[in-house]
């Protein structure tokens, strides 16, 4: 197999919709809601002031109640489809009605929100759950269709587009729309329920004054330990964990993607390496968070808060000495042009007068939404941009789940005086147009590191995965040109991605396997770092293998009918081991002399 070391396109994943995932199917219906059962006449006010009463919608042949949330990314992604729904069926008599029932979520967000996503039709706050316990709505979004006397004639879903840990380029399943068009023709709905995923609905609740374990004592420790460092305000992550009365909110939700392991996300198989930034929980914090869970989530005495967690606003690399940001807003269109939107490249001056060492450096989307992944890219003074020039170094970059460039003190990566930046971005519009101005932010050593940092890319694009291949491996190799220090990895595959490996042979014969990720997640471009520099002897390589499956078992497979290659989109597929190495500055222009001759 031919190598392409250094490639361009080969990085970091994309458009995480699903960063936070929150949300599963439910899988048995409540008591209130039920096909056949008709709805008592409500009323509740919408954002702008005024109030909708359900009696007053006699003369529609349907109404669609929709449960939403403002922060849950799987019904953020259907606010486009619900717009143009409305537009489609309301000129044949069908009204839609969002009802917002979230605790956490004030008459003031609603509103915002429906702005926001300039939602054509009423949006009502349903305070205190009654309407909510009425429908016996549990998830957002979660749909009732109602007939023309209030009926329920479907529950469920939308369709089958967004759901856990997937997005598909096109629903294969439009069951509301199904349900509509049977309804509007007077048939019976051939389909009435469908499981819904989304985020559980945040109700009132009453939380127990007291208990062995309290948010207070012991379970704020553990939230601000693995939740706030995305759940935070202007972070990632879709919603703010990092007060008591937020936790409350989201508490059925916690419980949720604790109880089936996909929050905190790390995917490190742990028979395996040691890494600083682990950011899974352990047996005790887990069995302490789910006791405080199921014993009425008492807060506890606020002598007992531990000292909240301090962040830069906007940064996790603390404060930078320097931001570099595009030249101009770029317009990412609504909608995704026949074979793709091209990666937009824009060149950056940093007009450094000396050499410049960076210690830390980050990425931040300016529309974080259509930003599919960003690489910075270091090029030579007088140097255009060249796929796979060897001159040319990745500083950083950032997809979802991607932690910022963190290196050991002591190690850097070089900017040339009078080097420029190429801001390399893969956008993915989502229906709303948009204006993008992405910057990095750097930190500089502050003394002149002893060892010069690389980002290798340990990647092949000669590869062609057979349609239905639900196990298909690809291998790729590197060897050590000196005497090095592995610092961390990051796998790179796309929606047919399954597992990724990363094993060593040392040139004494000893082999083993310093990272093994059995279930490849697209939605999470995690960066494992070693928690001590590994010491590879010049000689040692490094053995890649990803998995793929091609098949329809895949939930993120956009077609397994046809064999898949090379390419950027990401209905297209990469394999690419990323790995972050250190040499000692005195060999580290031969190593790149002989990383040249490669």
């Amino acid at each position: 197999m031919k190598s392409r070391i250094g490639v361009p396109q080969a990085i970091l994943v994309g458009v995480v919709l699903f960063n936070a995932s929150f949300g599963r199917p439910a899988c048995a219906e409540p008591p209130q809601g039920r096909i056949g059962e008709a709805i008592p006449d409500f009323s509740l006010p919408a954002t702008g002031g005024r109030s909708v009463l359900l009696g007053t919608l006699k003369d529609k042949k349907a109404v669609v109640v929709i449960f939403l949330g403002t922060e849950c990314v799987i019904n953020n992604a259907y606010m486009p489809r619900l717009v143009q729904m409305q537009n489609e069926y309301g000129p044949r008599g069908v009204q839609i009605i969002g009802i917002n029932s979230n605790e956490q979520d004030s008459a003031e967000q609603v509103a915002e929100h429906a702005k926001q996503h300039a939602l054509n039709f009423p949006v009502l706050k349903d305070q205190d759950n009654t309407v909510a316990d009425r429908f016996g709505a549990q998830r957002t979004p979660e749909v009732f269709l109602l007939d023309r006397d209030h009926v329920i004639r479907y529950r469920g879903r939308i369709d089958d587009q967004f759901g856990i840990g997937y997005k598909r380029a096109a629903p294969s399943k439009r069951e509301l729309v199904a349900a509509l068009e049977e309804l509007l023709a007077g048939k019976p709905i051939a389909q009435p329920t469908t499981q819904v995923a989304g985020c559980i609905i945040g109700r009132s609740a009453k939380p127990e004054r007291i208990g062995t374990i309290t948010y207070a004592k012991h379970v704020a420790r553990i939230v601000q330990a693995k939740c706030q460092e995305c759940h935070r305000p202007g972070d990632v992550a879709p919603m703010s964990l990092t007060t008591y009365k937020d936790v409350l909110a989201w508490s059925g939700m916690i419980r949720e993607v604790v109880l089936d392991g996909r929050m905190p996300p790390w995917h490190a198989d742990p028979r395996y390496g040691h890494f600083s930034n682990d950011r899974s929980m352990s047996k005790e914090d887990r069995e302490t968070l789910l006791a405080w869970l199921d014993n009425g989530t008492p807060k506890g005495d606020d002598k007992d808060m531990p000292t909240p967690r301090e962040f830069v606003k906007g940064w996790r690399i603390g404060n930078p000495d320097v931001v570099f940001e595009m030249p101009a807003a770029y317009d990412v269109p609504a909608d995704m042009p026949k074979g793709g939107l091209p990666y937009q490249r824009f060149r950056v001056h940093t007009n450094f007068k000396g050499d410049r060492w960076v210690e830390r450096a980050e990425t931040r989307a300016g529309a974080p939404s259509v930003v599919h992944h960003i690489i910075i890219w270091v090029v030579q003074p007088g140097e255009d941009f060249q796929p796979g020039n060897p001159n040319m170094q990745l500083l950083c970059g950032t997809a979802p789940g991607d932690m910022p460039q963190i290196l050991p003190p002591g190690t850097g990566k070089k900017i040339p005086a009078g080097a420029d930046l190429i801001f390399e971005l893969h956008y993915t519009p989502n229906g709303t147009a948009q204006k993008d101005r992405s910057v990095v932010g750097m930190i500089f050593a502050k003394d002149e590191p002893k060892y010069v940092a690389r980002t290798q890319g340990i990647a092949c694009d000669d590869f062609r995965i057979p349609p239905g291949a639900d196990n298909y491996p690809v291998d790729q190799w590197f060897r050590f040109p000196e005497d090095s220090y592995l610092l961390g990895f990051m796998p790179h595959l796309h929606l047919r991605g399954k597992a990724f490996l990363y094993e060593v042979a040392y040139p004494d014969g000893k082999e083993e396997t310093l990272l093994s990720v059995p279930r490849y997640d697209f939605n999470w471009q995690s960066v494992y770092r070693e928690e001590k520099p590994l010491f590879m002897p010049k000689g040692t390589k490094i053995h890649c293998r990803a998995i793929y499956d091609n098949s329809v078992k895949n939930p993120n497979n956009p077609d397994p009918t046809i064999p898949v290659t090379w390419g950027d989109q990401t209905w297209e597929e990469m394999m690419i081991g990323w790995i972050d190495y250190a040499t000692a500055r005195d060999n580290g222009q031969r190593a790149a002399n002989v990383r040249r001759q490669q």
